[in-house]
């Protein structure tokens, strides 16, 4: 063998390495009772977001859009205003004689969309921050983290409420607001990452092959940070949505009539103690969606981590 073809033959092993890497990880997971429960609970809530969410798309609050729900969350019945759960009913009804259920599951693809929008922004913009800053140090390095520095140091939900009030408190604005607030943790992450990466053996050998800046950027430090970030931005959906849920409880960020988890558990407050059900179902969703999350990063974490022998 030729010592020209050593890096190349590094490169190939260590993506074989990452494969059955990927491997173990699922392996692992579906060992987990805690994590099956976490994955059966995400898996129900993105898969329904998923159908409803396409349906809305194409078709807005028409028809087909709510085919699959138990009743039209739109529609008034105001004799069954305040109706306790039933079989007909199984959450009860709003103060307009809206069923709640349907509601929900109407508000759940939009938690979905943001959650995996902020997320996903937040990872692109912080890890392409994160990648530039650990890759070439000193002045560059130096400026991005006490960027991130400023943002950390607030408070995270004063933060987004006061921008997100700046924009108007749109749902747009309220997006905008999450993103700017979610990106510097990951910009801390791809740094740490990059740090520990960009010396070895196999970023060596793609430097040798005389790769791009572009493809060493993106598929040598970038790619390759993403193993301990993956595991924290599955906690973080749930974050996400628990962080829109409070602002949509505040009232930021409604585009009425569309409902959301958040603000139904708001108008359900002022039901209590006799309409109990209007804010507590709407609640116990949010809390359900967001320990599946958390029992899945929480799983992932720790095999990532290696504290898991295996």
């Amino acid at each position: 063998m030729t010592d020209a073809s050593l890096p190349a033959q590094m490169i190939r092993k260590e993506k074989v390495k990452k494969s059955n890497r990927l491997i173990e990880y699922i392996k692992l997971m579906i060992k987990d009772p805690s994590a099956i429960l976490g994955l059966i609970i995400v898996v129900a809530f993105l898969g329904w977001s998923l159908i409803q969410g396409t349906l809305e798309l194409f078709f807005g609050t028409t028809g087909p859009a709510i085919a699959l729900l138990p009743h039209d969350p739109f529609s008034y019945n105001l004799p069954m205003h305040l109706h306790p759960p039933t079989l007909t009913y199984i959450f009860g009804t709003n103060t307009y004689g809206e069923d709640i259920w349907s509601r929900m599951l109407y508000a759940m693809p939009r938690d979905a969309f943001i959650s995996i929008l902020v997320v996903l922004s937040a990872i692109l913009i912080g890890g392409i921050l994160g990648v530039f800053a650990g890759y070439r140090g000193k002045f560059t390095d130096e400026t991005v983290m006490r960027i991130t520095d400023a943002f950390l140091s607030l408070p995270a939900l004063v933060l987004v409420i006061a921008l997100s009030v700046m924009f108007d408190e749109t749902l747009s604005g309220v997006i905008l607001a999450l993103v700017i607030i979610w990106w510097p943790i990951y910009a801390r992450f791809f740094r740490a990452q990059t740090l520990r990466i960009k010396n070895l053996d196999y970023v060596q050998a793609a430097k040798l092959n005389n790769v791009s800046f572009t493809r060493l950027f993106f598929r040598y430090l970038f790619m390759n940070s993403l193993d301990p970030i993956i595991a924290y931005a599955a906690l973080d959906f749930g974050n996400v949505i628990l962080t829109y849920s409070t602002l949509a409880f505040l009232g930021i960020g409604l585009e009425p009539p569309i409902p959301e988890l958040g603000s139904m558990a708001s108008n359900g407050v002022g039901t209590l103690p006799t309409g109990w059900w209007y804010a507590i179902f709407p609640g116990l969703a949010i809390l359900v969606i967001v320990i599946g999350f958390v029992l899945v990063g929480d799983r992932m974490q720790d095999i990532i981590s290696n504290r898991i022998n295996y």
